[in-house]
Order: structure tokens, then C-alpha cells, then sequence
């Protein structure tokens, strides 16, 4: 796989610069998503030479329990990624990537593994909402909700820029979040790589297995 190294410092200000439309095709009543880019490098992986600290967060379960993001994944290999469950089309084929990639991970490995979908829409992701759609995709990985400005906080800490849920000039409800997955190591629980949008099921089913390690990929 084609990969970049890029310090944590220019990452985010190319997450917080570059802003897309998403989902902008869609007719009907979907919900449109507006989106920032990554580096704007074209690789599906970036290597970080100055890695991210794991967010500081404590909000909610699927289950409405408290969940402390550092706390929970401590020396876990984990994934964290910012999306909304009514986005209709980068945040679902993510967390789908995702899910098939893992599945070819040795089972004590997926285990291991921690994958985090935090939501940018928590006035309509409720926990049950929020647990039920990701128990379409893949009952696994762990759903969190909760204050939105406490959500904006971790997100922009990771360079990943998210707005509040709004209508745009159609009526349609708009969510602007970044479309990153920072992949934080089990050896230090710093961020230390990166995937766009642009990542495939193949992507990460390669890298997974260098990353359960806390290795580069």
C-alpha cells in the first residue's frame, strides 16, 4: 500500500481547511453530509511522525452507560472515527470497510481490537439509535454519544473538524465532520496513522494485522 508521513501539525490544518460536499447526489429525504478532507495526499494510509493522544472523552454507551474512551481502550489496538448514523453514504461504507476487514483478523486478534464510532449528530443518535444502526453493520464496535461540544472538543484535538447538525437552504439536515480513522497503537495509545475516505476493505485488512501489534503498516 502507497503511504505518507506527515506531522500531526499539517494534518490539522488540511482536515480543518478542506471541506467537501458529501452525499450532495442524493434526492429524496436522506440527510446530506458535508465532509473534510484528510492531507489531500491521495493515500489510503498516512503515517504520522508526531502521533495524536487518544481523546480525552467520557460519554455514552449504546446501553447508556458511561464509557471513558482512554480508560476503555487502554493497551487495546483501536480505531476511532466521527461520523452520524443518518449519513448517507461515507460514514455507513466506513463502517462497513471496516467490518469486513476485521473479520479476517484471527479471532483473538478482533478481540483485541477496539473500533469507535463517536457520533457528530447526538441530538438524533441517541444510544439506542446509535446501537442499533451499528447492529446492522457490526455488532462489535462500540457506539458513543453525548454532549456535542464535548464530541467537537475530541474530534478537533485529533485535527478532525465536525460543525453542528443544521438544515442547508434545500431543508435538508447537514452534519460537517471530518471522514478520518485515526488508528491508535496498544503499545503507547497514541495516534499514529490515518486513513481518508478514499481507504478500502483491502487497505485496511492488510495493515490490520501490522496494527493489532502497534506496529506501522
Amino acid at each position: 500500500m502507497r503511504k505518507n508521513t506527515f506531522a500531526a501539525a499539517a494534518l490539522l490544518a488540511a482536515a480543518t481547511l478542506t471541506l467537501t460536499a458529501c452525499g450532495s447526489g442524493h434526492d429524496g429525504d436522506s440527510s446530506a453530509a458535508v465532509v473534510s478532507g484528510g492531507s489531500g495526499s491521495g493515500k489510503a494510509a498516512t503515517v504520522l511522525d508526531q502521533p495524536f493522544a487518544k481523546p480525552d472523552l467520557v460519554l455514552t454507551g449504546t446501553h447508556g452507560e458511561k464509557y471513558d474512551l482512554r480508560k476503555e481502550t487502554k493497551g487495546h489496538p483501536t480505531l476511532v472515527y466521527f461520523g452520524y448514523t443518518h449519513c448517507p453514504d461515507v460514514c455507513p461504507t466506513t463502517m462497513s470497510n471496516l467490518a469486513v476487514a476485521t473479520q479476517k483478523l484471527p479471532k483473538a486478534e478482533r478481540n483485541d481490537l477496539r473500533v469507535v464510532f463517536v457520533t457528530t449528530d447526538p441530538g438524533r443518535d441517541t444510544p439506542a439509535e446509535l446501537g442499533k444502526w451499528l447492529k446492522s453493520i457490526a455488532p462489535g464496535f462500540i457506539g458513543l454519544t453525548g454532549d456535542f461540544r464535548t464530541v467537537q472538543a475530541g474530534a478537533r484535538s485529533l485535527g478532525i473538524s465536525i460543525e453542528p447538525t443544521r438544515k442547508d437552504k434545500h431543508g435538508k439536515l447537514v452534519s460537517v465532520h471530518g471522514t478520518q480513522v485515526i488508528a491508535f497503537s496498544p503499545k503507547t495509545d497514541a495516534g499514529y496513522v490515518l486513513y481518508g475516505e478514499s481507504a478500502t476493505v483491502d487497505d485496511y485488512a492488510k495493515d490490520l494485522p501490522k496494527l493489532v501489534k502497534g506496529a506501522r503498516p
